[in-house]
């Protein structure tokens, strides 16, 4: 495969990241979009790190990737912890609906 099809792949899981996180208002499909705009980044840097050479490490688009998977486990995490503990307060997750935010 060459670096046209990651490209291509890359930007399909971009913009319905974009689609999901601009169109929803159910806080998992919000959180999901996020997910789906972090993966792509993660594929551009595999396919840039495969096909551009490296004055450093040939690794380097494989380490930032890792870099941005432990970001979205860490992200996902504290953003369920939100959703959890805003259903608990509001019986809903639908974030449109929030009217009272407080600390």
């Amino acid at each position: 495969m060459i670096l046209d099809g990651y490209l291509v792949a890359s930007a399909a899981l971009f913009t319905l990241g974009v689609v999901l996180f601009l169109s929803k208002k159910n806080a998992i499909a919000i959180l999901m979009g996020v997910e789906l705009i972090l993966n792509a980044s993660a594929i551009n840097f595999v396919a840039f790190g495969k096909f551009t050479p490296s004055q450093g490490s040939p690794f380097d688009g494989q380490i930032f990737a890792i870099f941005i998977i432990l970001l979205a486990a860490a992200e996902a995490v504290v953003a369920l912890a939100i959703v959890l503990a805003a259903y608990k307060e509001y019986k809903h997750i639908m974030v449109d609906q929030y009217t009272k935010l407080r600390g």
